[in-house]
């Protein structure tokens, strides 16, 4: 900036205005407007049930030494970036608490910024409300190794640390290692989780190989089993592959669903259908179910009532269809033939929801039917709901034990073979 007579004066910017601030005196001016809290209302809020959102925004290293039951954990490094995937809500009641209370002083003050009306900060933070003796939480936490693996999943703020855990907890069972259990065995032993268990009678053949991606060449004639548990700990070595080498009856149905968190059913006969639908239900396991046929597929999830974890439940495959086809009326894949990227498709589908099951995130396909159609490039949802009438799971359920399906679908009894897909 010129004055008259030439000389050249600096222009004045609102930094030059600013005061200039300790840093008693910023904490000093930032606690006149961001309300605190004591450990002591925040232990009483949370025993009560009271609506309020803690969160930890200490890193990761001070967190997995101990931390407050129920609270979440989102690092004092990505607050403002993450906070509205964990509370969207900009009047929710608010705690951020750190080691002392400094830090946290400092970031309700940002979130004030964003438009939150109802953050607090907790005195003293962490420290404090271990001197007061109350019950602190050590978590499980990832391997250097884990963390590197699962990496992607870890900047997920639906996911993160917690929910990696929970995937490596899970347990889920495909029934089939076919065109549909190949590629959702592929991505749920890519994701981490912990436990998969797959059952099939059936050996690889070459026909196989156009669609069942588990599977190759050098493994031609070896049990499907076999090679799907030597690919999958190919992939991951950090997980368990269980393999059931053996027919699916009525007589071992339990004994082999049972503790599993989650069922995929690949299979494409209705024997096998109907007896994984009942046993499922009957265990209070949720069954991700699919079928495909030429260039369509279809997924759906029945879910189980469970009114102790609040779950209301869904229709079944009986509500669906409640009687199965008179036999040959239906073509198998072997008759039709199948595009041989759609089981990836849906199986992949059948993957993604059994992870948003075991991690506790989303919406899953409870009540709604998910078609798509490969030659139009077309997905549909059709709801359905729940048959009142439904023997199984109807308001007056007649059916309590499993039964001989080979002869109530009509066919011959014989050891059900579940993988043709």
């Amino acid at each position: 900036m010129s004055g008259a007579n030439g000389r050249i004066f600096p222009a004045t910017s609102e930094k030059d205005t600013m005061p200039i601030l300790t840093r008693d005196q910023l904490l000093a001016r930032i606690s006149e407007r961001v309300p605190e809290t004591t450990p002591r209302e925040v232990h009483d809020w949370l025993q009560n049930g009271a609506d309020v959102r803690v969160i930890d925004i200490r890193e990761r290293d001070e967190w997995i030494q101990g931390h407050i039951p129920g609270a979440t954990h989102l690092s004092r490094s990505f607050l403002e970036l993450q906070i509205e995937q964990i509370e969207p809500n900009r009047d929710a009641r608010i705690v951020l608490y750190c080691a002392g209370g400094v830090r946290s002083l400092l970031a309700a003050a940002n979130l004030q910024e964003m438009g939150y009306t109802n953050v607090l900060s907790m005195i003293g933070g962490f420290n404090g409300w271990k001197n007061l003796g109350l019950d602190i939480e050590i978590p499980r936490y990832l391997t250097p190794a884990q963390r590197e693996r699962y990496d992607r999943h870890l900047i997920l703020p639906e996911l993160g640390e917690a929910g990696q855990i929970k995937l490596l907890d899970g347990k889920v069972l495909l029934v089939g290692a076919g065109g549909l259990g190949s590629p959702a065995a592929l991505y749920l032993a890519a994701a981490g989780v912990g436990t998969i268990g797959i059952i099939d009678y059936d050996l690889v053949d070459r026909t196989n190989l156009q669609r069942q991606i588990l599977h190759g060449e050098a493994t031609i004639g070896q049990p499907k089993v076999d090679s799907a548990i030597q690919r999958l700990h190919d992939l991951n070595p950090d997980i368990e592959v269980i393999g059931y080498r053996e027919p699916l009856t009525s007589h071992n149905a339990f004994e082999i669903l049972r503790g599993y968190d989650v069922v995929l059913n690949g299979s494409d006969n209705f024997p096998t259908r109907y007896l994984v639908n009942d046993a499922c239900h009957m265990l209070g396991i949720p069954l991700v179910d699919a079928s495909i046929f030429m260039f369509e597929g279809q997924v759906t999830v029945y879910q189980p009532a469970d009114p102790s974890r609040g779950i209301e439940g869904g229709p079944c495959y009986r509500c669906l269809y409640p009687d199965p086809p008179p036999p040959g009326e239906v073509p198998s894949c072997a008759e039709a033939g199948v595009l041989g990227v759609l089981p990836g498709i849906i199986g992949s589908i059948q993957a993604v929801e059994a992870i948003k099951l075991i991690a506790e995130i989303g919406e899953p396909l409870v009540g709604r039917l998910l078609m798509y159609d490969a030659l139009a490039q077309e997905f549909r949802t059709l709801n359905v709901r729940r048959d009142p009438d439904c023997p199984l799971c109807g308001d007056h359920p007649t059916l309590y034990e499993l039964i001989d399906y080979e002869q109530f679908c009509g066919v011959p009894a014989a050891p059900v073979t579940p993988s043709a897909t």
